[in-house]
């Protein structure tokens, strides 16, 4: 049964019945015409760069070559029913989408008819063309009815491969019109979006001037503080000298006040020596003086015997007169050096005990110089931990100076890029608004705008 698609066009060629039982007895014909022009035409394919492209491999080209032969086997049939036609659409969609212009595809046909003809009129007893007053070749009008049907399968094939190309290019361009809406919303929404990262990019660059001004500002006073730092490390290290030095000047007075003492505990052991002395030489005054005593006495006798001899011992009383003033002289003597070693005796009590007085001081002049040295000794040290930890300090304000060097110029690339944000902002909008404003129903049905491709293009460049 006929299908309905194919009436008109049957119709319109005066393809009739009588033609098409014509195509039906030339099945066997055609099936050996077939071979060699199926051949000859994938030989032609293989060689052709362009069509070579669109097969795989010698194995893709044997199958195709075998659903050619199956589709002119059904068509040699002349049923042009329902399976017939949606062979037909099937095989136009596939070439469609594999990319087989109707170039090749009409071209393909000319082969296959070219020679399929050429076989036809070297078949013994083929179809001649009639001319003169020879009797038409009955066999001619089957060659008629096949080239009418081939021109017909070539026709439905074509308008299929049509059909699917516009089909295509109708929905790609429903889609594109639906693009083309969503991003007219879109760009509504960037409008929106633009005008707040514009107000924010113009407070965000304000913010950053004002901060690298701040940075500048902190930057400078880091340097001073820096400076001012470095100043006070070297003059504690300078004082810290000094206490060392101050700790060796201490360490020498102690020695000294410790030298002194011995000296002082050396005059006291002397001045006790002399006192010693001075006990032993009362004892030889007391002697001298019992001799003086005992001496007048002698003296006295002496007077007194020579007063007895007379005359005769007057001579020895002047001897005993002398020798008795002699005595007292040496008593008078005597108690003047005892009178004299009792005052250097005490003379000598009183130096022992201002030479111990002195002692006592310098023992307490030691205690305090050595609690003085330890005071210095822990002032130096604790001077040497300042120093220390105003070094560290110095070094760590001379990082800080230099991170906040670093801050104050990325502060400024911040400012410099959130202005060029701006301006890229201001240029996103204008573009946006250009392309609503042109973005009119004729525009769409013609394709992507201008506008539409400037728009995309700044999207992009943003992008990176």
């Amino acid at each position: 049964m006929l299908h309905p698609e194919l009436t008109t066009r049957l119709d319109f060629v005066g393809y009739t019945a009588d033609k098409r039982a014509l195509l039906a007895e030339a099945r066997d014909t055609i099936q050996t015409a077939l071979a060699p022009a199926l051949d000859r035409l994938y030989t032609q394919i293989a060689a052709h760069p362009e069509t070579a492209r669109m097969f795989s491999g010698q194995s893709h080209i044997t199958r195709a070559k075998q659903l050619q032969s199956e589709h002119w086997a059904h068509l040699s049939g002349a049923a042009f029913d329902a399976d017939y036609v949606e062979r037909v659409k099937r095989i136009g969609a596939r070439h469609a989408q594999i990319g087989l212009t109707p170039q090749w595809y009409i071209g393909s046909y000319a082969i296959i008819l070219d020679s399929m003809i050429e076989s036809f009129a070297a078949m013994e007893g083929g179809p001649r063309l009639p001319f003169g007053r020879r009797k038409p070749d009955p066999r001619f009008n089957q060659l008629r009815a096949i080239v009418t049907a081939a021109l017909i399968d070539l026709e439905m094939s074509v308008s299929i491969y049509f059909e699917q190309e516009q089909a295509g290019r109708a929905k790609a361009m429903e889609a594109l019109q639906e693009r083309e809406t969503a991003l007219s919303g879109l760009l509504g929404a960037i409008n929106e979006t633009v005008e707040a990262i514009r107000t924010g990019s113009q407070e965000i660059a304000q913010a950053s001037g004002d901060l690298s001004r701040r940075t500048e500002a902190n930057a400078a006073s880091l340097a001073e503080t820096a400076a001012s730092v470095q100043e006070m490390d070297q003059r504690l290290k300078a004082t810290a000298g000094n206490a060392r030095r101050t700790v060796e000047r201490a360490d020498g007075a102690k020695a000294t006040v410790d030298t002194g003492r011995a000296i002082t505990e050396q005059a006291v052991a002397a001045m006790e020596r002399v006192s010693d002395s001075a006990k032993g030489i009362d004892s030889v005054i007391e002697g001298l003086d019992k001799i003086a005593f005992q001496t007048r006495v002698l003296a006295m006798n002496a007077a007194v015997e020579a007063g007895r001899a007379g005359e005769a011992g007057r001579g020895f009383a002047v001897v005993a007169d002398l020798v008795s003033a002699l005595a007292m002289r040496a008593e008078e003597e005597a108690g003047r050096a005892r009178d004299q070693l009792t005052a250097t005796q005490a003379d000598i009590v009183a130096a022992v005990g201002m030479v111990e007085k002195v002692d006592g001081a310098l023992s307490n002049i030691s205690g305090d110089v050595a609690t003085v040295n330890d005071l210095l000794s822990q002032m130096a040290s604790d001077n040497q931990a300042q120093a220390t930890a105003i070094t560290e300090v110095s070094t760590t304000i001379g990082d800080m100076d230099r991170a906040t060097q670093q801050n104050a110029a990325m502060v400024e690339e911040t400012s410099a890029a959130a202005q060029n944000l701006a301006r890229e902002v201001d240029k996103l909008a204008r573009q946006a608004n250009s392309f609503q404003e042109s973005n009119a129903p004729s525009a769409v049905a013609a394709g992507p705008s201008a506008a539409a491709r400037a728009t995309v293009q700044a999207l992009g460049a943003m992008a990176f």
